[in-house]
């Protein structure tokens, strides 16, 4: 049985999405970690190979991935699938920092980030730089606190972005203006 449609039996017509493949193209990648893991059996070695790689377009939109494969390039490919699926916006002010100080815990990692004023760039180390340059954030002070495992920090730093809060957002739920605050 066909269901009839309520328009005269025209096709409903569907609004284009966005394929992850349109996705991709728009979004960079960069290879935080790979580690190799040895199993070692009576046959031999069996090597395994894990990666992380952040996601992001530079404009508010980043994600992180992890993927584990017998070859590195597999792995990595994993961890791109993951990173682009778990892409999401950050709170951006004036296209350049942040909008207030934030920390971010992974495990026993934590970061510290800060907005910085005009100019500074990105002061940051490792694995908490990569998220913070592509999310898009070009002045912005940043401390790695307990931990320095590199998941764990990047996973802090996307916290920290995550926890932003712009004065929009905050007079949105406060149910006033922006001018009001």
């Amino acid at each position: 049985m066909q269901k009839e449609n309520n328009n005269n039996n025209k096709p409903q017509e569907r609004k284009p999405r966005m394929e992850n493949k349109d996705r991709k193209k728009l979004l960079e990648e960069k290879v935080i970690s790979i580690g190799r893991v040895t199993k070692v059996t009576k046959g031999g070695r069996h090597f395994r190979f894990s990666a992380t790689v952040v996601v992001g377009n530079r404009k508010g939109l980043v994600g992180i991935g992890t993927g584990k494969a017998n070859e590195v390039p597999a792995a990595i490919a994993k961890a791109s699938m993951m990173a682009n699926k778990n892409v999401t916006k950050v709170a951006i002010m004036e296209g350049r920092t942040i909008p207030h100080e934030a920390t971010g815990k992974v495990g026993r990692a934590s970061v510290l980030i800060k907005p910085a004023t005009k100019g500074t760039g990105v002061i940051a180390g490792g694995a908490a730089r990569s998220v913070l340059e592509l999310a898009g954030v070009k002045d912005v002070i940043s401390k790695s606190l307990g931990s320095n495992t590199k998941i764990n920090v990047a996973k802090a730093t996307l916290e920290a972005l995550k926890s932003e809060r712009t004065p929009a957002k905050i007079a949105a739920l406060r149910g006033k203006k922006v001018e009001e605050l």
